[in-house]
């Protein structure tokens, strides 16, 4: 045993966030996933681990017990600051190291003194002892190889040989908090905690992240709403919910399995013990009026009272916040021009020239490696920077709410209610509690201090303050970093919904793939854009990435399902986004490709051609409709069997085969959804034809 939580306990600010919780690292490279809501303690139980927090005592509760076998040291990344700005990348990363360093020079004294001492006499036994205990420390430190690391944890996180020699103040917000996690990583604690590692990292980073810490050589805490980022490393999993804390074998997918199953089996038994109390119940009460049967009424009811209850269990839970919020004034159908716009913090250093434009209606997405301008961008068109060369403008009654990454520090000692009053002051109080209630600050949430909120605690009060003024752009930065995977589905479909504009930027491919209409992908020093969305983003890029990669996966995405998310392959998606996109373009360009073949011949098409033409597609389209539902069909038929397969008795030890069946579950809701998407651009084109 590494360290126990024995029956820990914490409140915060009068409000339990867990009691009686058991909380175990039992061997020396134990991978552990804590998974819950927002705001349900994880970050706190983290704060516990590392000492940060105490545990809270119940007087009337058996006492808390926080026990360590000997001193494990315990990392933590509690916040982005570095002692001296001033100081390089390597200065700061080589603090690290210091241990190393001064063992390595006193090896190479030993080596001295041992040349210059006497043959076999006591001085020379000594420092031959010294040398080979330090030696023996030394190379179990990675003394041998630590450098190597170094520049492979450096390169891996997109930094280069020349980045070494940079101030750190010269260094994004983004490449800052890599840097930290960097610092972290390399310190090896014998007790690593992270909470939502992959936030700020791009796709290359996360996937060499995950192999690092499946192999790291000592223990691993994690937070994080990331599916397929659990299921590659850990080995447990801890689940917050109602104030509990239960454990699970396995990585997330398991766990997911074993909450289901769990579910039902308590359910079931609840159900069973609830109808032999009633039938228990009902013979007791004929009884009673039978006095010679009195006594055996009452041998009911002491076996009613003598039976252990089982408790109905609680639902998972699956609230949301939720808005219909729609622009309050409908602006102009140009929404914003943007020409050679060159983006940094120095003349000298541009980081980025720019030039696009974005209508009415759009949702453009940016993406791009950390320190490459994204955010720089952003905020440069609201004019938090100033550009250094070219102009952007908005079109006609633009108004725009933004969201800014850092607001999920945002720091106040105002509660809730009045921190969102102030920014509507004019708004009555049941208005105020209203606009709360749909981002789920309602009841006594309301008066806690934003101090206390979690971070995707704050990026709802956020997201409530910005919404409740009905903005016609949205222009949004990393939105779902600190979201839970219910929270990030919940803001996809506002956004959807949404007949505003939105210009965002987000790491999250999923979160991409969903909401994109247009993709501006930032590249060193340029920009690409991508006008048809992340299926055509991927379809230009996907042969490129994949060769160069070697086969990699282009990437990761993951939604949810009945007890939380759910994933789906990443070549699945690719292949099947890429083959709607082809899809997409012969629905749209059948049409074109007759009418360019006409103008090559010069013959002007007939009323009769044309009409012609026309029946001949919207056949073929039709066709292409009964196609689809037919797969549909099919595909739902074969899901539905899958499903009834995972729930057979007979396959609940066989993990490998319940994986494998969890898998194809995921890729057959992956297909249906790629055919739903077909078959609504399908219908949309025949009902074009048809108009």
């Amino acid at each position: 045993m590494i360290l126990q939580i024995t029956n820990g306990r914490v409140e915060f600010a009068g409000e339990v966030l867990f009691e009686h919780a058991d909380f175990t690292i039992k061997n020396k490279r134990d991978k552990i996933a804590l998974i819950g809501r927002n705001g349900s303690g994880k970050t706190t139980l983290l704060k516990v681990i590392s000492g940060e927090q105490k545990m809270t005592q119940h007087e009337n509760d058996a006492p808390c017990v926080f026990a360590k076998t000997g001193n494990p040291s315990i990392g933590y990344l509690r916040q982005i600051s570095f002692s001296d700005e001033t100081l390089t990348l390597d200065e700061e990363i080589r603090k690290v190291f210091a241990r190393i360093i001064r063992m390595k020079e006193r090896l190479d004294e030993l080596v001295v003194k041992m040349e210059g001492a006497g043959d076999f006499d006591a001085e020379h036994e000594a420092l031959i002892s010294e040398y080979t205990t330090l030696q023996e420390t030394f190379q179990d430190l990675g003394g041998y190889y630590y450098e190597k690391e170094y520049d492979t944890v450096l390169t891996k996180f997109g930094f280069t040989e020349a980045d070494k020699h940079k101030k750190l103040n010269e260094f994004s917000g983004g490449q800052r908090t890599k840097l930290a996690f960097m610092k972290l990583l390399l310190s090896k604690p014998e007790v690593l905690l992270l909470d939502e590692p992959t936030n700020h990292l791009d796709i290359n980073a996360i996937e060499w992240l995950e192999g690092y810490l499946k192999s790291y050589p000592y223990a691993l805490v994690v937070v994080s709403h990331d599916r397929m980022f659990l299921d590659r490393i850990v080995d447990t999993v801890y689940e917050i919910e109602h104030h509990t804390i239960t454990r699970y074998s396995g990585n997330y997918t398991d766990f997911v399995r074993q909450k289901r199953e769990r579910y039902e089996k308590q359910l079931k038994d609840y159900n069973a013990q609830q109808a032999e109390i009633k039938r228990l119940s009902d013979l007791a009460e004929k009884m009673k009026h039978h006095p010679t049967k009195v006594s055996m009424a009452h041998s009911k009811e002491k076996a009613i009272e003598h039976m252990d209850k089982i408790e109905a269990p609680d639902a998972a839970d699956t609230r949301v916040f939720h808005s219909s919020m729609q622009p309050l004034h409908v602006p102009g159908k140009d929404i914003l021009f943007v020409r050679d716009l060159t983006i940094g913090y120095a003349a000298d250093k541009p980081l980025c020239t720019v030039s696009f434009s974005v209508k009415r209606g759009e949702r453009l997405g940016i993406l791009g490696g950390n320190g490459l301008g994204k955010s720089t961008l952003l905020k440069t068109l609201t004019e938090a920077v100033t550009p250094l060369s070219g102009s952007f403008k908005y079109g006609v009654n633009v108004e725009v709410g933004y969201f800014d990454q850092q607001m999920a520090q945002y720091s106040s000692e105002k509660t809730v209610l009045n921190d969102f009053w102030d920014a509507y002051p004019k708004l009555m109080q049941q208005d105020v509690r209203s606009a709360l209630g749909a981002f789920l600050f309602t009841q006594e949430e309301v008066f806690k201090t934003v101090n206390m909120l979690s971070g995707g605690e704050k990026v709802r009060l956020a997201l409530a303050k910005i919404f409740q003024s009905r903005p016609n752009l949205l222009i949004l930065d990393e939105p779902t970093n600190h979201m839970d995977m219910l929270s990030k589905e919940a803001l996809e479909e506002m956004l959807r919904k949404y007949t505003g504009t939105v210009i965002f930027v987000s790491h999250d491919r999923y979160f991409i793939s969903k909401i994109a209409t247009s993709v501006l992908e930032i590249l060193p020093g340029e920009a690409k854009l991508y006008p048809f969305g992340y299926a055509d983003y991927l379809e230009k890029t996907g042969l490129e990435v994949m060769s160069t990669n070697a086969g990699a996966p282009v990437q990761a995405v993951s939604g949810s399902g009945s007890f939380g998310p759910r994933g789906r392959s990443a070549g699945f998606m690719g292949h099947n986004e890429s083959t709607a996109a082809a899809r997409r373009h012969d629905i749209m360009s059948t049409n074109e490709k007759t009418q360019s073949a006409q103008a090559e011949s010069g013959a002007e098409p007939t009323k009769a051609q044309l009409s012609y033409q026309a029946g001949k597609e919207l056949s073929r389209l039709q066709k292409r409709l009964e196609k689809i539902e037919k797969d549909l069909e099919q595909v739902e038929t074969d899901l539905q069997a899958k499903k009834d397969e995972l729930l057979d008795p007979a396959y609940a030890s066989d993990y490998v085969h319940l994986k494998e069946l969890q898998d194809a579950i995921d890729d057959d809701e992956a297909q249906i959804l790629n055919l739903m998407e077909e078959y609504e651009q399908v219908d949309n084109a025949i009902a074009e034809l048809t108009s």
